[in-house]
């Protein structure tokens, strides 16, 4: 199983104080030297954390893949057909949000996100749409030609007895083999930690995890560099699949 890192923590400690420390593409580099497969960043509207320059650098840097999370606004997919990341992953978004709250609705929405996917697709970049784990959100983003799936994995996070979580992490596993059928990618993402990742990992349909926040928040302890390679050896636990 593959480990990409959201660095838009970093941009928002930065942020928080204004100036330009500490710098998302330094963590970036940091995160890949210390084994992740990825980098993840969210071009939000409002820029409340990663930017417009800190995308444009990341681009120049990174060594492995871009997943570029994004509203599928003309303006962010517009930006994305310039800078093409590797992977664009489609995420709701709404201002008041502390972060995203759950996944896309692909039926209500689409028609514009089928012209958004075909308008990356003309430049050659990979579509994921966040979904939560529910069958007809997945068929509408095979229907609307989108690459793979990011499963919302947020109320298996938060689940506060062993009976919610064993009933979520249940419909995350049936989704993943749902989607695979449909010939999809599957990544998931949202909430994990180092603690309730593990039986995620078993789930062999799931190519590939996003984890930003609990990362970050064990790099006050520990230092990013640390803390990214004990989550990658997690990852690894099983073997590469």
């Amino acid at each position: 199983m593959k480990l990409s890192i959201n660095i838009d923590h970093i941009a928002t400690l930065r942020n928080a104080r204004g100036g330009a420390v500490p710098d998302p593409v330094e963590a970036a580099a940091i995160a890949e030297r210390a084994g992740a497969d990825g980098i993840v960043c969210h071009l939000r509207e409002d820029r409340r954390h990663i930017r417009d320059n800190d995308l444009q650098r990341l681009c120049k840097s990174i060594t492995t893949k871009l997943d570029l999370e994004m509203a599928a606004t003309k303006e962010i997919v517009a930006i994305a057909q310039r800078i093409k990341p590797e992977l664009a992953t489609f995420v709701p978004e709404r201002r008041q949000e502390l972060t995203t709250e759950g996944g896309l609705d692909v039926i209500k929405h689409r028609k514009p996100l089928k012209d958004a996917v075909a308008r990356l697709h003309d430049k050659g970049i990979e579509v994921s749409l966040f979904v939560d784990p529910e069958n007809d959100q997945v068929e509408a983003t095979k229907e609307i030609c989108a690459d793979m799936i990011e499963i919302h994995t947020g109320e298996y996070a938060d689940a506060t007895t062993a009976a919610q979580r064993k009933k979520q992490f249940n419909r995350i596993a049936s989704i993943a083999k749902f989607a695979h059928g449909l010939g999809l990618g599957v990544n998931a993402g949202h909430g994990l930690d180092y603690e309730n990742f593990a039986p995620i990992r078993e789930i062999k349909e799931i190519q590939e995890v996003s984890i930003g926040h609990a990362i970050i928040v064990r790099a006050v302890s520990v230092g990013l560099e640390q803390a990214v390679r004990e989550m990658v050896s997690l990852t690894k636990v099983l073997g590469a699949r």
